[in-house]
């Protein structure tokens, strides 16, 4: 039977999913295990940034089959609900040059002619959702001018951990997915529509997450 590992960075993403089933393992990162008609799912909350969310690959990901990431996001423009995220993209990974930020892969040299930066995640299995790119960095997005930026790397949303789940993955040699739900929209209101909409979309992402797992 497969093993899943599923991520969330808030507790509020990680009950949305498959609520009130399994049994808790407290510790550094929190966990819930529970066995579904095909799955032994861990369902981990690794707190907030890439750090802790690459962190809670490298130490529970050793027998995973998959890993998946579940919860919300800002929008960077006109969106709204859940997503497939497709590709991830580490935003603040690169070098500073005079008047530019030029942005690679992260974990590669960061010099010289850069190449594509993004990881791309595990094929859709048909779930139906649109896709998208999302851009991860260790700062929350709260204005159109950054917001601005970082549609300019083919960017459509944009988080905290994606990016880093995806290049720990890569590391390690496993396939990933994500899926994520709309909180706000990158600009001065985000962090009052954040806390106002958190539980609302980690349902939605943990609604679709449950339909993924069913499908595998």
């Amino acid at each position: 039977m497969p093993n899943l590992l599923i991520l969330a960075a808030l507790p509020e993403e990680a009950d949305a999913l498959f609520p009130n089933a399994g049994t808790r393992d407290v510790g550094p990162i929190p966990r819930r295990h529970l066995t579904t008609d095909n799955h032994r799912l861990t369902i981990a909350t690794t707190g907030l940034g890439k750090v802790n969310a690459a962190l809670a690959v490298g130490l529970l990901a050793a027998n995973t089959d998959l890993i998946l990431m579940t919860g919300t996001c800002g929008a960077l423009g006109a969106a709204t609900g859940a997503y497939w995220l497709a590709e991830a993209v580490q935003h603040d990974y690169g070098a500073t040059h005079p008047g530019a930020f030029r942005r690679y892969r992260a974990g590669d040299w960061p010099m010289g002619e850069a190449a594509e930066a993004h990881f791309t995640a595990m094929p859709d299995p048909g779930l139906g959702l649109p896709h998208a790119r999302i851009a991860s960095g260790d700062s929350f997005i709260a204005c159109p001018d950054a917001a601005a930026d970082l549609q300019s790397l083919g960017a459509t949303l944009v988080d905290m951990e994606v990016g880093g789940i995806a290049q720990a993955a890569a590391r390690l040699g496993k396939p990933w997915a994500a899926i994520k739900a709309v909180t706000d929209d990158a600009n001065d209101a985000s962090a009052g529509d954040f806390h106002a909409n958190l539980v609302r979309a980690a349902r939605m992402a943990g609604q679709e997450v449950e339909r993924l797992v069913a499908m595998l």
